[in-house]
């Protein structure tokens, strides 16, 4: 189910882990479009829409953020799934499911300025034409 009570809200200045030991925020992505995804290791309907998650990595930016307390699982985690475009990102403090009040998986789209179109809760799959229409809404 699409929920669209959000529309036109900034994302939360809420700071997660990138690579490398950097940090990243939502806000990063600005200036195109960008699926944001929270997501878990231990999630079966997140694991289920990785594949096509990876896939949409490929033509749009998407932000899969692992709301795992163990880091450093994330990363072995997507190459064992063959997830080779999604960034292993980690949100450890669940920062984000807790702003969002998300249950996983949970996934938002911002437009190119930064402001939410729309959100949905659980998986989809996002190389569907159903996914592809509602991706077009933040062009």
């Amino acid at each position: 189910m699409i929920d669209r009570s959000h529309k036109g809200e900034q994302a939360p200045d809420i700071r997660f882990d990138a690579p490398g030991g950097k940090h990243a925020r939502i806000a990063d992505a600005a200036g195109k479009p960008v699926l944001v995804n929270l997501w878990a290791t231990w999630c079966g309907p997140c694991i289920g829409e990785l594949p096509t998650l990876d896939r949409l990595a490929g033509t749009m930016r998407v932000m899969a953020i692992a709301q795992d307390l163990d880091g450093a699982k994330v990363a072995p985690f997507l190459r064992a799934h063959k997830a080779a475009r999604l960034v292993p990102y980690v949100d450890p403090q669940t920062s984000l499911s807790i702003a969002f009040q998300a249950s996983l998986p949970t996934s938002i789209l911002y437009d190119a300025r930064g402001k939410e179109v729309w959100r949905v809760t659980g998986a989809l799959d996002w190389t569907s034409a159903e996914a592809r229409k509602l991706l077009s809404e933040a062009a």
